[in-house]
């Protein structure tokens, strides 16, 4: 089995509601993202996936997500867009998008700083 992994990056705004704390008010992060893919096999040239076709398919998902206000982007409307539930987001968007490839999706890391990141994966 092969794992393979890129990073990418995005900033945004949020604020997240009911936190009770500085975080409630507006701030913005530069976000990095890691995401993790599986391939049990390498294609005809010995690649599980282009890394820059896997980079190219997360900066898709992204783009609407950089430079904005996440409170303004559904879902985060109407759930608070936390670390996890970014990364569930990007998780869900992202897989639909590899679906045709030969690769399945692993696991996605949000970083909101260098010391703080949530990951999501499905078991």
């Amino acid at each position: 089995m092969f794992e393979l992994m890129i990073e990418t990056y995005f900033s945004a705004a949020h604020q997240l509601r009911g936190y009770k704390g500085q975080c409630e008010k507006l701030h913005g992060h530069n976000w990095k993202v890691q995401v993790y893919v599986l391939a049990e096999k390498l294609n005809e040239i010995d690649l599980a996936i282009d890394f820059h076709e896997l980079k190219r398919l997360t900066e898709e998902v992204l783009a609407p997500l950089d430079h904005g206000f996440l409170n303004d982007i559904f879902p985060f409307t109407e759930k608070n867009p936390s670390s996890e539930n970014i990364a569930k987001w990007i998780y869900d968007s992202l897989k639909k998008k590899l679906n045709d490839t030969s690769v399945s999706l692993s696991g996605v890391t949000v970083w909101e700083s260098e010391a703080a990141s949530a990951t999501y994966f499905e078991e």
